[in-house]
């Protein structure tokens, strides 16, 4: 007789702590609708609980503005009563914190209704319904991320953000040299505890490199056969970051572009398909001739503009964009071509893959995962082909196109019947209350730029 699925998690928990005696607390994790994550802290004790009953929060957890404050208009607060629904333990997140002076573990939970049913509004649940098309296909993702960040001083300069002083020589860094070796060293303890914090919490980061601003990096993810997971660990991941920092007395950033004239921050997700022997779909010695790697591609370029409000959601996830920045601004493609939106890497035959490379690090992973995965269906099912491959410099070949703001971006969203067949409209609605939310406070504040500009000249 098999074991119940609640029994297995008991178990997980029950050898978790006798291999962790010295935990006193559990953080309990879950990530909103802008990828910031939230939830409770319990005492070890309390644990078994979790798995056997979950935990309440209110279903308006997925209806926060970036400050936190419910957006009532979604329907998710004071509509409902700010009711609760359940949140279930997800199986194998749970692992110790390296940074916590109280030994403290992690463990990532996902939403559900009272009645048992997934969450609508649970980014993770909107994922796993894309996910759910390439089920019924008998077709696996193959997924990782490139998460670039910023290590910032503690202390800003007139609230803006300046570079950390090196630990190394106390000054702070202005390089702008890509994988320069000597930047890593200025901040190798640091960057070093990431990875071995990674290592820890189960994490699959295998390498930190320089990125093209002064105290900019990026850190890899390996490559998993489970999307749903890539994202997480890609949550999990800005939390370790942003963690090991503050134990080096520095800060981080996640914002798509945190200074003028820099390099902004992305998230680049890599993809390959598998069919049912394991096989990659994509795999060619000549990818120009692989007819699935060409539908994919088409598919993800046809609906590049309706998926940008989630690869790009906040006001500042536009200002990254720009051809000295590597940042794609209409839906191109090409073979190791770092100009185009869709890039396919070069390697071997059977390592051929996608690298979707718009998004912002601002982005929710599991929204951009399901955004790209529903062009990547949709150019499968219906066999549509991308046009040639970009070569050479595809900014001077190709019009900026895509949406250049987040209220556009709203708008192109909230008009897609593609995405609406592969996301839950009602999920969609609530997704763009919020944002248009956020986009209405930012329109009534006055920048000091306008009354430099205003105030006395016109």
């Amino acid at each position: 007789m098999s074991v119940p699925p609640r029994a297995i998690q008991l178990n997980e928990a029950n050898a978790f702590l006798k291999k962790h005696p010295e935990v006193l607390y559990v953080d309990l994790l879950i990530a909103d609708m802008n990828g910031v994550v939230r939830g409770k802290r319990i005492e070890r004790t309390a644990l078994h609980k979790v798995y056997e009953k979950g935990i309440n929060l209110p279903a308006s957890l997925f209806a926060l503005d970036i400050n936190g404050s419910t957006v009532e208009s979604t329907g998710l607060g004071l509509d409902i009563g700010d009711a609760d629904r359940i949140c279930y333990p997800i199986p194998g997140t749970l692992s110790v914190e390296p940074w916590q002076k109280r030994p403290t573990a992690q463990l990532l939970m996902t939403m559900h209704e009272i009645e048992g049913q997934p969450f609508f509004a649970d980014p993770r649940e909107v994922l796993r319904q894309v996910v759910s098309k390439f089920d019924e296909l008998g077709l696996t993702i193959c997924a990782a991320f490139e998460l670039e960040f910023y290590l910032i001083d503690q202390d800003n300069v007139n609230g803006r953000p300046q570079s950390p002083r090196s630990p190394i020589s106390g000054k702070r860094p202005q390089s702008t040299q890509v994988y320069l070796i000597d930047d890593l060293d200025e901040y190798v303890d640091c960057l070093q505890d990431i990875l071995e914090g990674a290592k820890e919490q189960g994490i699959p980061a295998d390498a930190i490199v320089k990125e093209s601003a002064p105290a900019q990096f990026e850190v890899n993810l390996h490559h998993v056969s489970d999307p749903i997971k890539a994202c997480d660990y890609a949550v999990l991941l800005k939390r370790l970051v942003k963690n090991i920092a503050y134990d080096h007395e520095m800060d981080t950033t996640f914002m798509a572009k945190p200074y003028p004239g820099q390099a902004g921050n992305g998230l680049h997700v890599h993809i390959s398909v598998l069919d049912k022997k394991g096989n990659n779909i994509f795999a060619s010695d000549d990818p120009e001739t692989n007819e699935a790697l060409r539908h994919a591609i088409g598919g993800v370029l046809d609906t590049l503009s309706e998926q940008m409000a989630f690869l790009c959601p906040n006001v500042n996830s536009y200002r990254r964009f720009g051809a000295q920045f590597y940042v794609p601004n209409s839906p191109t493609w090409g073979i190791d071509n770092r100009t185009v939106a869709v890039r396919v890497p070069t390697g071997s035959a059977d390592s051929v893959r996608i690298e979707h490379r718009v998004a912002g690090a601002d982005a929710n992973p599991y929204l951009l995962m399901a955004s790209v995965l529903a062009g990547i269906h949709h150019g499968l099912t219906n066999k549509i082909e991308p046009g040639p491959a970009m070569e050479g410099n595809a900014y001077e070949q190709s019009e900026p196109s895509l949406p250049t703001n987040l209220r556009d971006a709203l708008r192109v969203l909230d008009d897609s019947e593609v995405m609406a067949k592969y996301i839950d409209p009602m999920y969609i609605d609530v997704f763009v209350a919020c944002k248009e939310s956020e986009l209405a406070e930012f329109e009534n504040s006055i920048s000091d730029l306008e009354y430099n500009w205003y105030l006395h000249t016109v």
